[in-house]
């Protein structure tokens, strides 16, 4: 009897142990499942001459001209464009149709087995009213290219808890411009199949470091409330955490990025690309975003990868979400490779910016986006 209570002590401590290990704290996180989660999407087919492309706009109304100029330019990509049966709607003075039109569209170029990819018009806001309406079977179901930044930063969140790959890229109203900039190519390109590996110059706040894992993040006041949510695409392990913002204080960026914190979130990332921070007032006493992030992101030892020309600003090179990537950050400069099937070619984002459209103004591209009435 006393052999059976002395096993049976044993045993109870072990739990405890157990217990208090799983509730330990990991650079000030609290862990509370320590069951490691990762990602794994698919990478949807390439686009090839003929195949239609579906024009949508989840989120904010579009000028009908600016569609019609994107689905020209489509033509001359070789490719057919399809505009959403909605896109010409308004509501709330803002909307591209009532929260059931935009859903009816999505779910439209989703389920049409001829679209081979759907690129949307526009961000600026919407998207998160369609998390609870959109099922995530019915994207896993229907894997194809989904392009668009902004606001559409929750359709990609979306995609990658669904299991597919999407386009962090520029949209139908910059299309809409002619195409010819680095952003428009290169993002054509990677349609068909030419992915890029992007080299880097050095900047001044970079962390050196290398490191693999799942692409995710985007705009940040996009991607923060949808934390802790069913298509929360932070919680997962070994992240490769992208953030751009626009129009945002410091310290309402800083706000954000310690929600994340305190969420654990930056105690899942293997790195992070820290992409434009656009007209972000300088209200605390820090040289600029990048010093402020890379200052918090110092305690996690991990790489840290500044000045990435994507987001609301003259050059948005495509990313791809949801891919296993590379970053390798170095004295001299950084390396961001996508580990995904496809012609790889090297994009050299420094030549990208000096290259940029100047026709085209940043307030121009925040209109696009939708971040300005």
């Amino acid at each position: 009897m006393k052999r059976d209570l002395s096993i049976f002590a044993v045993l109870i401590a072990i739990l405890s142990l157990t217990v208090f290990t799983s509730c330990s704290k990991d650079d000030d996180d609290i862990i509370v499942n320590p069951q490691v989660k990762r990602l794994s999407c698919i990478t949807p087919e390439y686009l090839v001459a003929g195949d239609k492309v579906a024009l949508i706009s989840p989120s904010y109304h579009t000028p009908m001209e600016n569609v019609e100029k994107t689905a020209e330019l489509l033509r001359e990509w070789g490719l057919e464009p399809v505009i959403g049966q909605n896109v010409d709607k308004v509501y709330a003075g803002k909307y591209a149709g009532t929260i059931e039109e935009r859903l009816s569209d999505i779910e439209w170029a989703l389920n049409d087995p001829s679209i081979k990819a759907i690129i949307c018009n526009r961000g600026g806001y919407g998207t998160i009213q369609l998390i609870d309406r959109l099922l995530l079977s019915v994207l896993s179901a229907h894997p194809k290219w989904l392009v668009g930044f902004s606001d559409i930063t929750t359709l990609h969140e979306m995609e990658s808890c669904a299991g597919v790959m999407s386009i962090h890229g520029t949209m139908s109203s910059f299309l809409a411009k002619g195409g010819k900039d680095d952003s428009s190519i290169i993002m054509r390109d990677l349609l068909m199949g030419v992915v890029p590996r992007y080299e880097v110059p050095a900047h001044p706040n970079n962390r050196i470091g290398h490191a693999q894992g799942v692409l995710v993040g985007g705009n940040l006041m996009t991607f923060a409330p949808v934390v802790g949510s069913s298509v929360d695409v932070t919680a997962y392990d070994d992240i490769i955490l992208f953030i751009e913002e626009v129009e945002e204080s410091m310290h309402n960026i800083d706000r954000q990025i310690n929600m994340l914190q305190m969420r654990g979130v930056l105690s899942r990332c293997r790195g992070v690309v820290l992409g434009e921070f656009s007209d972000c007032p300088a209200d605390l006493d820090y040289e600029s975003v990048e010093a402020m992030l890379s200052q918090y992101l110092s305690r996690y030892n991990i790489p840290v990868l500044c000045g990435f020309p994507a987001g609301h600003d003259n050059v948005n090179l495509p990313l791809v979400m949801g891919a296993p990537v590379t970053l390798d950050v170095r004295a001299d400069g950084a390396t961001l490779s996508f580990n995904i099937n496809g012609e790889q070619r090297v994009v050299n984002t420094g030549e990208a910016k000096a290259k940029q459209v100047t026709e085209i103004t940043v307030d121009e591209i925040k209109e696009m986006a939708g971040k300005t009435e």
